[in-house]
């Protein structure tokens, strides 16, 4: 059958793209905005082009389904000690060398038979978005994040599924390295309820050598989402930061002085790597990294900084900045919230920026 006439039966056309000449198209769904030729896939390997259409070829397919804490996204002004059911797909935007999921984010080795949508090995199990919501639903779970796999690969895939969640009285949140399009903010934003976003590193450098991106529409992306989008989508930024790459006092220095300029209220996390993928040479980051790096942000002025991937309920847990008092205790995925009232300091009154209720957006 020939391609411009295909019936692709298990792909779904992607709402992100426009046509250009000769077949081609391209994707409008990150910063890369891949020119695809036909029968060839953008850079994620799973926005593929087919007779001068572009189809998602992983959509209703999940490679990983877990109920996880809020707080693993991380996330810990959204919702504490919720459960939340992840998803995530194959493929990504990005091809960071310190992936801790790269066994599913690189994932490209697969073709697709255009004539019947099949895939020539298995890319993941089958999760329409009635399924994954169902399945929420019948666990009593009322947060669906999209992660494991950066979801502006799978946009339309995420935004069914966060549609029908939202019908159900879901939230929504989104794990991204923040190489969104302002075409993909409109398209997703209005079922989105909680971003946590990569800061990756803080040089240009660092991102066209370890991750394959840019690191100017993150930034922009991350004021973006902390400016326009405040009120209606939650905001919270992480670092893994990578001895030797990221990890200077000037570098920590200028993430910090970023965040605090966009809004000094953003939770920051600063979590330590480990050696994998393509950086077995890695060593794993010491905790007085962490620690330089806690101190370097207080001293800047963001008020909310947590350390991750490490057992440390001091940093891990949440104080008022007005009084001091300890509002919500961490260790590790057990919490324990202090307050009286959802989001108040039980000492003084003071207001803590979250989203703490379901009646709520977030506090501006």
């Amino acid at each position: 059958m020939a391609e411009a006439t295909l019936p692709i039966a298990r792909l779904r056309e992607c709402d992100l793209y426009r046509p250009l000449p000769r077949g081609w198209v391209q994707c409008t769904a990150c910063h890369h905005w891949c020119a695809v030729p036909p029968g060839e896939a953008g850079r994620c390997g799973v926005r593929r082009n087919y007779g001068g259409r572009l189809y998602l070829v992983t959509y209703g397919r999940a490679s990983a389904v877990h109920v996880d804490p809020v707080e693993k996204k991380p996330l810990f002004h959204f919702h504490p000690g919720e459960p939340i059911l992840s998803i995530g797909t194959v493929g990504c935007n990005l091809f960071c060398q310190f992936c801790q999921n790269w066994q599913i984010s690189q994932f490209r080795a697969f073709k697709v038979d255009p004539t019947t949508g099949e895939p020539d090995r298995p890319i993941g199990e089958d999760w329409p978005p009635e399924r994954v919501v169902e399945t929420a639903k019948r666990a009593g779970i009322r947060l669906i994040a999209y992660t494991y796999n950066e979801p502006v690969v799978w946009i339309e895939y995420a935004r069914e599924i966060a549609r029908l969640a939202r019908a159900e009285g879901m939230k929504n949140v989104f794990v991204s390295s923040g190489f969104e399009t302002h075409p993909t903010w409109a398209y997703m934003e209005p079922y989105l309820d909680a971003i946590n976003i990569d800061l990756k590193g803080f040089t240009e450098a660092f991102y066209r050598k370890l991750t394959g991106a840019r690191l100017k529409p993150v930034l922009e992306n991350i004021r973006f989402a902390g400016t326009e989008l405040k009120g209606r989508v939650w905001l919270e930024v992480t670092t893994l930061l990578l001895s030797g790459h990221n990890d200077s006092d000037e570098e920590i220095r200028g993430m910090a002085e970023f965040l605090s300029s966009v809004n000094p209220e953003i939770p920051w996390h600063l979590t330590a790597a480990h050696p994998d993928y393509r950086m077995p040479e890695l060593k794993p980051t010491p905790h007085g990294t962490l620690l330089r790096a806690y101190r370097i942000a207080r001293e800047v002025g963001l008020k909310y900084v947590y350390l991750g991937n490490v057992l440390d309920p001091e940093h891990e847990s949440t104080y008022c900045p007005s009084c001091g008092a300890l509002v919500i205790h961490r260790e590790g995925y057990r919490v324990r919230t202090l307050w009286k009232e959802p989001g108040v300091c039980p000492r003084c009154g003071a207001r803590i920026p979250g989203v703490w209720s379901w009646e709520e957006g977030h506090a501006a």
